[in-house]
C-alpha cells in the first residue's frame, strides 16, 4: 500500500511532465538551503534566479507557476524575501495586475472583430515580407501609445483564431462551434504538414509583433511603465520625452524594421516562412461564408466591437484611467450590447489572462528577492565608479543584462534612483544626468527583448494559449529574437555612447 501512495505521490507532483523534470525540481528544492547555509544569500539568490529562468525555459513542460511558486514559498521559508516585501512589491505593480486581469479579458470579447480585420491582411497582403513588416510596424506604432500588453494580446487573439478555423476545418469540424484544437490526433495525415508550416509562419508573425512593441514602446513617455517613471524623476512631458530619447530610438526603429524585412527575405533564424496553399483557401472559404452568413445581430455585435476599440484607443492615449479600468470598460460595454450575460461566457474571458497573472505575481517574488538581497548593487556602484565618458554606454550595457534576466521596471527603478541620488549629491551635472537616464530608459527596453523574462510582452507570448499551438518555446523564442537583440543592442549602445 505505501509503496502504491509513493507511486501515487511521484505520479501526481507537477502531473505529465517528464521525471527528469521533476527530479530537477526536487534537486533545486534540496540544494538551495545548502548553498543559503554554505555560501549566502547573495550566491543562493543568484541560483534561485537561474532556476526561475529554468522554470520559464521549460514552459512547454510544464507551467511555470507550479515550479517557480514551489522555488519562492521556499525563498520565503528561507527569508530570503519577507511577505510584507512582495505585497509591496505587488502594490508597486498594481497597475499591471490590474491591466492583466481586465484588459487581456476586454480583448477577448473583440475577437470577432480582430479576426474580421486581420483575415483581411492576412489574405490581402502576399508577400510575407510586407506582412511581417507591418505587423512589427503596427505594433511599434501602437505600442508607442497603448500597452505593449495590449498589443501583444491582440495579435495573440488573432493568431488563436486563425488556428482554430483552419485545425477545425482540417479536422473535419464546424469552425464556429467550440471544439478542441489543441489536439492533433483527429488531423487527418495529409494536412500535418501544412499545419507546421502554418506553425512556423504564424511564428514569425508574432515574434515581428512582439519585438515591435520594444521598438515603438521605448519612443515615447507612456510606451512603457519604465519611461513614465524616468521621465517623472526626470521632469519631461510628453515632448520632451520623444526628442531626448530620439537620438536613439528612431534610428533603432528604422533598423529593426529594416531586420525585420531582411530576415524575411533571407529566411534565417526561423523566419520566411509562408502561408500554405490550403491554409490560405481554408481562411478564404471561412471568411467568405462567415461574410455571406453574418446576421443583422452578428453586424451590430461588430459595429458595438468597433466602437468599444475607438473607446479603448480613445481611452488609452489620452489616459482617462488606469489601463485595467479601461479593459474593464470595454468589458461591460461589449457584454452589454451584443447579448452576453451568461456567467459562464464572460468567465472563459479570464481564462488566458488570470494564470498569467497568477505567474506574475511569483515573477515579483523573485523581483523582491533581488531587491532584498541587493544582487544588482555591487553592478550599479561599478558602473558609477568608471570615467563619466564611458558610464552611458556601460550603463546601457548593465541595464540590458539585467533586464534579460530581471523585471525591466525594477531595474530601472534601481538604476534611475541610484543615479538621481548621485546627482543631488553633486557628483555630476544635469546634463549627464539626463544622458545616463536616456541610457537606463533605452537599455532596458531595447537589449532586454533577448529573453522572454526580459520583456512583459514576451513573457505573457510565451505562456499564453497560442505559444504551445504553435511550438513557441522559450529557446525558439531566444533564438529568433537574437538577430533583432544584436541589431537593437549594438546599435542602441553605438547611440548612446557617441550620439548622445
Amino acid at each position: 500500500m505505501s509503496g502504491s501512495m509513493a507511486q501515487a505521490f511521484a505520479h501526481n507532483f507537477l502531473g505529465h511532465s517528464p521525471r527528469w523534470y521533476k527530479a530537477s525540481i526536487l534537486a533545486f528544492l534540496i540544494i538551495n538551503p545548502l548553498v543559503l547555509w554554505a555560501f549566502g544569500p547573495v550566491a543562493a539568490g543568484w541560483l534561485l534566479v537561474a532556476e526561475f529562468i529554468f522554470t520559464l525555459a521549460m514552459a512547454l513542460h510544464c507551467y511555470p507557476l507550479m515550479p517557480g511558486g514551489l522555488l519562492m514559498v521556499e525563498a520565503l521559508l528561507l527569508r530570503m524575501t519577507t511577505p510584507q516585501a512582495l505585497y509591496d512589491e505587488l502594490l508597486h505593480n498594481f497597475p499591471v495586475i490590474l491591466l492583466l486581469m481586465f484588459m487581456v479579458a476586454g480583448i477577448y470579447f473583440m475577437k470577432d472583430l480582430l479576426l474580421f480585420l486581420f483575415s483581411r491582411l492576412l489574405l490581402g497582403v502576399r508577400s510575407k515580407a510586407l506582412l511581417g513588416l507591418m505587423f512589427c510596424f503596427l505594433s511599434a506604432f501602437l505600442s508607442a501609445f497603448l500597452d505593449a500588453l495590449t498589443v501583444t494580446a491582440v495579435i495573440i487573439s488573432a493568431a488563436v483564431g486563425f488556428y482554430s478555423v483552419y485545425h477545425r476545418v482540417a479536422s473535419g469540424n464546424d469552425p464556429r462551434q467550440d471544439s478542441e484544437y489543441s489536439d492533433d490526433r483527429h488531423l487527418p495525415t495529409l494536412h500535418h504538414a501544412d499545419l507546421e508550416q502554418f506553425r512556423a509562419f504564424l511564428r514569425s508573425l508574432l515574434m515581428h509583433g512582439a519585438v515591435g512593441t520594444a521598438l515603438g514602446g521605448v519612443c515615447t513617455l507612456v510606451g512603457e511603465p519604465q519611461n513614465l517613471l524616468i521621465g517623472h524623476e526626470m521632469g519631461w512631458n510628453f515632448t520632451e520625452f520623444f526628442q531626448r530619447i530620439a537620438p536613439v530610438s528612431l534610428p533603432v526603429l528604422v533598423a529593426g524594421l529594416m531586420t525585420c524585412v531582411l530576415l524575411e527575405k533571407l529566411r534565417w533564424f526561423g523566419y520566411g516562412t509562408l502561408l500554405p496553399d490550403n491554409v490560405r483557401q481554408v481562411l478564404a472559404n471561412y471568411a467568405r461564408e462567415d461574410n455571406a452568413e453574418r446576421t443583422p445581430r452578428q453586424r451590430a455585435a461588430l459595429i458595438v466591437q468597433g466602437l468599444a476599440a475607438l473607446i479603448l484607443i480613445a481611452g488609452l492615449a489620452f489616459h482617462i484611467a488606469e489601463v485595467g479600468l479601461v479593459g474593464l470598460l470595454v468589458i461591460v460595454l461589449i457584454t452589454a450590447f451584443t447579448g452576453i450575460t451568461e456567467e459562464h461566457r464572460i468567465g472563459n474571458a479570464f481564462k488566458d489572462a488570470l494564470p498569467f497573472t497568477a505567474l506574475l505575481v511569483v515573477f515579483f517574488a523573485v523581483v523582491a528577492v533581488i531587491h532584498d538581497q541587493q544582487l544588482f548593487t555591487p553592478l550599479i556602484q561599478w558602473v558609477l565608479a568608471l570615467p563619466a565618458e564611458q558610464q552611458p554606454g556601460m550603463l546601457f550595457i548593465a541595464n540590458g543584462l539585467l533586464s534579460a534576466i530581471s523585471d525591466n521596471v525594477f531595474v530601472a527603478t534601481i538604476y534611475i534612483t541610484e543615479v538621481k541620488q548621485a546627482f543631488v549629491s553633486g557628483h555630476m551635472s544635469r546634463e549627464h544626468f539626463e544622458t545616463l537616464a536616456i541610457a537606463i530608459n533605452t537599455g532596458t527596453n531595447l537589449p532586454s527583448v533577448a529573453t522572454p523574462n526580459g520583456q512583459a510582452a514576451f513573457l505573457f507570448l510565451l505562456t499564453s494559449a497560442i505559444a504551445p499551438l504553435i511550438r513557441l518555446s522559450y529557446g525558439r523564442m531566444v533564438w529568433m529574437a537574437l538577430p533583432y537583440t544584436v541589431v537593437m543592442g549594438v546599435l542602441g549602445w553605438y547611440a548612446v555612447s557617441y550620439w548622445l
